[in-house]
């Protein structure tokens, strides 16, 4: 069994308060547990309006398949219009290490 999780260090676009960050993070967060079946949530710099820190977690029985859906999710995150990918930190490790 793998255990993967990505976290991704992002930059939002036009959003001027904690209230406005919530209606921009929230539709994210929804759209990527529905499309890719994944655990997600806001992982860090909540106290930020214009900065956020979500993680995906996957546990998959292979490492193809682990590393295929966090790279689909990566490019999700990178192609939305209203988000800046500032990076991305992946780890995968196996259930026996």
């Amino acid at each position: 069994m793998w255990i993967g999780w990505t976290e991704f260090d992002l930059l939002l676009g036009d959003v001027h308060s904690l209230k406005e960050k919530r209606s921009v993070v929230r539709p994210v967060l929804a759209e990527v547990k529905r499309r890719f079946d994944v655990s997600v949530t806001e992982a860090g710099l909540q106290d930020q309006y214009r900065r956020t820190v979500i993680g995906v977690g996957l546990v998959a029985a292979d490492r193809a398949h682990l590393i295929e859906v966090l790279a689909a999710v990566e490019r999700f995150m990178a192609a939305r219009p209203e988000l800046e990918l500032l990076s991305a930190r992946q780890r995968e490790i196996r259930s026996d290490d």
